[in-house]
């Protein structure tokens, strides 16, 4: 019987490009965020940085692997038995791995020796021929290094062999907290939550804001977005991840009443300058919305210059050239897209004819003298909603 592995170690990627002195503040907020993730989701473990991995020491390795794996910036993160660096030990716990949970057909031993070229008798390819060789003889599932059913994954590090039979990937991109933070627009539908997670796999933590349209923001509607933003914040327990929710059912009352054609670009100025507000107040420096390129009438190049016009922070669009089919996809990966499987309400705001190529002058000439104000005006009667516990 194989030795239950009591150690994860994480790789992470792009950060491992940056200068020394950066790496090192990213790796710090890694290892703080995955440290986060484990107590937050309640498994016991202790969490270490080295130079080129994470190091979690756990009774439960694989439960924490898997959380591990949620962190922004991790590549993968593997269960791992540790053995002596000793050829013959690490090809005897890849034999008792295989043992106890047989690969189906096809098998390949990976491995990877860090450090001077002789600290090691042995250099990876002997180690996976040694390797491979030890489960050939104890299971009837053949060597396949191009496309294998299993994958052995074996790390000698000084004195150290890790040796895994599982690997879960991560979201790779950078550790939540080295950017600064974001406001993200959250209406409920499958995009804006897929565009702020996108945003933090770049590593900036979101302020969630939802604007609520009154009575045309539907059934439920603000608890669906909510229940989103829940989602999110599972993947950032030591961030604030509260709702700003912003009444504006009497600014979508008003465009009902006096614009026509331009009516969703006002609502998207009244949005973005929504969010600038709370932008100022939360120390944000740039916007998040979930738009994509030509998807709805409100989103061609033309219009979204005009919206963009009524703020002056960035308005970051992760999403703009992804297809509607990649959102979903993406959607379910995260965990948001049961719940955002509800019609989002904007859709009632449309004219008969939307404009899909206004100009600036066009909208700002259509819409009432202070309405831009009123939208920044309607900050001050914000709630806070908090997320529910993980």
């Amino acid at each position: 019987m194989a030795d239950t592995p009591t150690t994860v170690l994480a790789s992470f990627g792009e950060l491992a490009t940056k200068s020394r002195e950066v790496r090192g503040k990213m790796t710090r907020r890694l290892r703080d965020n995955v440290a986060a993730l484990l107590d937050a989701r309640g498994v016991d473990a202790t969490v270490e940085r080295e130079w080129a991995r994470i190091v979690v020491q756990t009774p439960d390795a694989d439960r924490a692997a898997r959380v591990v794996a949620d962190a922004m910036g991790v590549v993968w993160a593997r269960p791992a038995v540790r053995r002596p660096a000793d050829l013959d030990a690490i090809a005897e716990t890849l034999a008792a791995l295989a043992r106890d949970d047989p690969p189906a057909d096809t098998y390949a031993v990976r491995a990877r020796r860090a450090g001077e070229a002789d600290a090691h008798d042995f250099s990876s390819r002997d180690v996976e021929q040694a390797g491979g060789r030890a489960i050939g003889r104890v299971t009837d599932a053949t060597v396949d290094l191009d496309a294998p059913d299993q994958t052995y994954h074996v790390e000698v590090r000084g004195d150290d062999a890790h040796v895994s039979a599982t690997s879960y990937e991560g979201p790779g991109g950078l550790p939540l907290g080295t950017q600064d933070p974001l406001v993200a627009l959250v209406s409920g539908g499958h995009d804006s939550p897929v565009a702020a997670y996108e945003m933090m796999r770049r590593g900036a933590p979101v302020v969630p804001v939802y604007v609520d349209l009154g009575a045309y923001g539907g059934p439920d509607h603000e608890a669906r977005a909510v229940a989103t933003v829940d989602r999110l914040a599972r993947y950032a327990p030591n961030f604030d991840y509260r709702t700003r929710v912003v009444p504006a059912g009497d600014l979508v009352e008003t465009l009902l009443d006096s614009v026509d054609d331009t009516r969703m670009l006002s609502w998207r100025r009244a949005l973005l300058r929504i969010a600038e507000t709370v932008a100022d107040r939360t120390d944000a420096v740039g916007i998040v919305t979930g738009e994509a390129l030509g998807q709805k009438s409100s989103q061609t190049a033309a219009n979204l210059a005009a919206t963009d016009a009524a703020v002056d922070l960035p308005v970051h669009r992760p999403l703009i050239a992804w297809d509607k089919p990649d959102i979903l996809a993406r959607a379910r990966e995260i965990g948001t897209h049961e719940n955002s499987s509800i019609p989002v309400g904007c859709e009632r705001l449309d004219p008969p004819f939307p404009a899909t190529g206004a100009t600036l002058d066009a909208v700002e000439a259509a819409e009432p003298d202070d309405y831009l104000d009123r939208a920044a005006d309607a900050v001050a009667d914000r709630r806070l909603v908090d997320p529910e516990p993980l």
